[in-house]
């Protein structure tokens, strides 16, 4: 059976570009430009202004932002916890980024099933068991894992980025779940 028609990228309303304030309109069309397409995110958390204005002002200072984390290793974190809260949206749409930033058409599947097993190294693997713990088990963080990075040479402010984005992307994640977010078909092929 062919499916005739696309199913809705989300269970809630979605405005048209032309409902939206001019500045939220305008950054969904220069992503457009740069992407040549619109991620369905931009659209879905366009429904309540505000909300979207803070959730990617959040979202660009931990994910855009110099430091000793590389944009590859911070989309790293994002694929493996959003593969263990079972977000189906940021997985696909952070994998095609991670495999952009990455130069790596492999890395991106192989993080989201067993990072443990990936071609990454083991800086790598420590920063992304420390992103689990964050994201699965905040409560169990104990000094033990923030020594677990040092030996890696993580410092103070690395620790705090690796799970600021681990926790944003809990809240992502469940949204997106919640919403029953689909991904842009255009994300399954980019960087592969």
């Amino acid at each position: 059976m062919v499916q005739t028609s696309m199913p809705p990228i989300s269970r809630f309303d979605t405005p048209t570009l032309e409902d939206l304030p001019q500045d939220i309109r305008d950054r969904i069309l220069a992503v457009q430009e740069k992407a040549g397409f619109v991620p369905n995110v931009f659209l879905v958390l366009a429904r309540r202004p505000d909300e979207f204005r803070a959730f990617f002002a959040y979202h660009d200072a931990l994910m855009d932002k110099p430091g000793n984390l590389t944009q590859g290793e911070r989309e790293m974190i994002v694929v493996a916890t959003s593969n263990a809260n079972q977000c189906q949206y940021c997985v696909v749409a952070h994998g095609a980024i991670l495999r952009i930033r990455e130069k790596n058409p492999l890395i991106a599947d192989q993080v989201a099933v067993n990072y443990r097993k990936a071609d990454i190294s083991e800086r790598q693997k420590a920063m992304l068991d420390f992103a689990l713990k964050v994201s699965q088990q905040a409560h169990a963080v104990a000094e033990a894992d923030i020594e677990a990075l040092k030996v890696h040479g993580f410092d103070e402010e690395d620790v705090w980025d690796i799970a600021a984005i681990a926790a944003f992307f809990g809240l992502s994640n469940r949204m997106a779940n919640v919403a029953s977010m689909r991904a842009n078909d255009e994300f399954y092929a980019l960087g592969r």
